[in-house]
């Protein structure tokens, strides 16, 4: 069975960083493209970042490039999302996914608050 958990959210200032983690158990990270999408209140689940099987590299949402960064953890099968310079507009729930055997899968979420 396919379980994502993310952690790391939190309450941060303007300008400040939190890095986000997504525990992955039933999958094997490195194997399959890992998502982080975000969810602002009244808005549509919007991507955020990628990154793909393998060693076949990384792709962001234009507002978030240059800011974020998607990396991974092989022996602790765990997809971070370090991000700095945050700004209020990406206060949001952080979600993690992975389509596996036709099949999406979703953490629970981890609530982001960039606010002074």
């Amino acid at each position: 069975q396919v379980q994502l958990v993310e952690s790391g959210g939190g309450l941060v200032q303007p300008g400040g960083s939190l890095r986000l983690s997504c525990a992955a158990s039933g999958i094997i990270v490195t194997n399959l493209h890992m998502n982080w999408f975000r969810q602002a209140p009244g808005k549509e689940r919007e991507f955020v970042a990628v990154i793909r099987s393998g060693g076949s590299g990384t792709n962001y949402a234009d507002s978030v490039k240059g800011r974020f960064t998607i990396s991974r953890n092989y022996p602790k099968n765990t997809v971070y999302l370090q991000m700095n310079s945050l700004k209020p507009e990406d206060t949001a729930i952080y979600y993690c996914n992975v389509f596996f055997r036709g099949n999406g899968y979703w953490g629970q979420g981890t609530q982001v608050t960039v606010s002074s």
